[in-house]
């Protein structure tokens, strides 16, 4: 199945592709590798999530957050390739957690990113994968996740 009938099937709009906010860019690619940069939660509104996950966020309200940041990661993803069927499968995700000291619920956050990409690209979805907690994120968000794909 094309990803962009399993995007509509799913009910699924990709956002606009977040802005680079320093000195780098979205997206590298290199022989079969495509390394995307680290994206933040970046709402339908336009608004960034910010908070302190495990005081001002719950770990439920943080997994919406990872999975804002895979729709993110696929619309940087379609405007580097322009067809995604382009990605033959996802790598790796590293995904950070901006977390009060002690917080144990990594895996349980990043799932939201993770769960939709496997739910986008079916098998080629399923992707090694790091999950840790930092003690601060850019802007404050939530979560940042990069990622690493193979393309033809």
């Amino acid at each position: 199945m094309k990803v962009e009938q399993r995007l509509s099937e799913l009910g699924i709009v990709l956002p606009r592709a977040q802005s680079p906010v320093a000195n780098y860019v979205g997206a590298v690619r290199t022989g079969s590798l495509l390394f995307l940069s680290g994206r933040g939660p970046l709402g339908p509104d336009g608004e960034l999530k910010t908070g302190i996950v495990g005081r001002d966020v719950s770990v439920e309200e943080a997994y919406g957050h990872a999975r804002l940041v895979g729709l993110q990661l696929i619309a940087t993803m379609k405007g580097e390739l322009g067809d995604l069927d382009r990605v033959t499968r996802i790598l790796k995700l590293l995904g950070m957690v901006n977390a009060v000291p002690g917080f144990e619920s990594q895996p349980e956050v990043i799932n939201g990113c993770s769960d939709l990409l496997v739910e986008v690209f079916g098998d080629r979805g399923r992707h090694a994968r790091s999950a840790v907690g930092m003690g601060s994120l850019p802007r404050n968000i939530t979560v940042e996740i990069e990622a690493v794909a193979e393309i033809e």
